[in-house]
């Protein structure tokens, strides 16, 4: 089965497995954990912040800055498709208290200019702007990496009404390798930063949070036990986390070149309709028109070929490539849409 519905999907590899078998391990929540405490170092040493905090997701990563940051009955502004709208089930409003205040972006980036002027005026009337939540690369956005001006520009203006920042980073490492931007450069403009170990690095579970901030991380830590995130001998976990960090970085440009070759053979299927420019990393968007085939009904056809994707609205699918697909994956899965969808023209290459 190729599966290219998420880069979740991924194995910890036999070396990877080894790393966590030999995993030195002690109670977290004492401090006493080497393998958490050496994962938490180089996690914060490569975006360039002063501390980190293992926690069990990104999306725990994402809720617990949300909360250390913004006191209940303030607002936080967020792009419109982000994460924390989409797939963290309410959990700013329903834990942290807070209203989101969703900006509409293209292709899930937003601009100074939009920011600036969804920045609450400071009345008796408005609700105050708490914090100012970035995600870099954007998942519904395509895998769209955020301009590194952009985020300077987004800065300058939080800067200006002494707002703080956070950046969702569940894939900043596939923003690093694709632009050539470093992690700490990325990293250096938000108060906390997010990045997700069980992503395109292979990991089985797993998130850090990042900041220079001394009071914020002890905020993060209290919160995190409050949420049920805190953990014990969870080094068995951090070794894979480290593995991931050591050998898999580099190689996410494989799943970016396999992306790409993906949305080029796929744009050679009339029934399908795909941009391979708009294609910034490792997740595509396509839609398929069939009168053959309804969306969910293309998705299980697929599915008896052996290729797994997602449908996500409409007539659009989403595939993400990742350490698990090789490049003759790819064609052969592109072969099976063409051949799915009746076209023997996309299936030559």
């Amino acid at each position: 089965m190729i599966d290219l519905r998420s880069d979740t999907v991924t194995k910890p590899s036999p070396a990877m497995r080894d790393a966590m078998a030999r995993a030195d391990v002690g109670d977290d929540i004492y401090g006493e954990d080497p393998t958490v405490n050496r994962l938490q170092e180089v996690g914060a040493a490569l975006v360039g912040k002063r501390a980190a905090l293992f926690v069990p997701s990104g999306t725990l990563g994402n809720q617990l800055s949300v909360r250390a940051q913004a006191e209940p009955g303030r607002e936080v502004i967020v792009e419109g498709q982000s994460h924390i709208i989409r797939y963290e089930q309410g959990a700013a409003a329903a834990l942290a208290g807070v209203q989101l205040h969703w900006i509409c972006g293209k292709q899930g980036l937003i601009t100074a200019e939009q920011v600036q002027a969804a920045i609450r005026p400071k009345d008796p009337y408005s609700i105050q702007t708490a914090l100012i939540c970035l995600e870099n690369t954007h998942n519904a956005g395509g895998g769209t990496i955020y301009p590194l001006a952009t985020i300077q520009a987004i800065r300058t203006m939080a800067n200006a009404h002494g707002i703080p920042m956070h950046l969702d980073g569940a894939r900043l490492f596939n923003a690093v390798v694709a632009s050539g931007v470093s992690a700490a450069e990325y990293a250096r403009h938000f108060e906390t930063v997010t990045f997700c170990l069980s992503k395109g690095l292979g990991a089985p579970a797993g998130a850090l949070i990042a900041t220079d901030d001394p009071d914020v991380m002890q905020r993060l830590r209290r919160f995190r036990r409050m949420y049920g995130g805190a953990m014990r001998q969870s080094g068995i976990l951090a070794a894979a986390g480290l593995y991931a960090l050591e050998h898999h970085r580099a190689r996410l440009s494989e799943d970016h070149a396999n992306a790409k070759r993906l949305a080029t053979r796929l744009q050679q299927i009339p029934a399908v309709t795909i941009d391979p420019s708009l294609v910034e990393t490792n997740i595509l968007f396509f839609d398929v028109h069939s009168t053959k085939f309804s969306i969910p009904a293309f998705v299980a056809a697929l599915k008896q070929e052996g290729v797994l994707i997602n449908a996500v609205g409409g007539s659009t699918c989403r595939a993400v490539t990742h350490l698990d697909v090789s490049a003759e994956d790819i064609e052969q899965a592109a072969d099976h849409v063409a051949h799915v969808l009746n076209d023997e023209a996309g299936a030559s290459h």
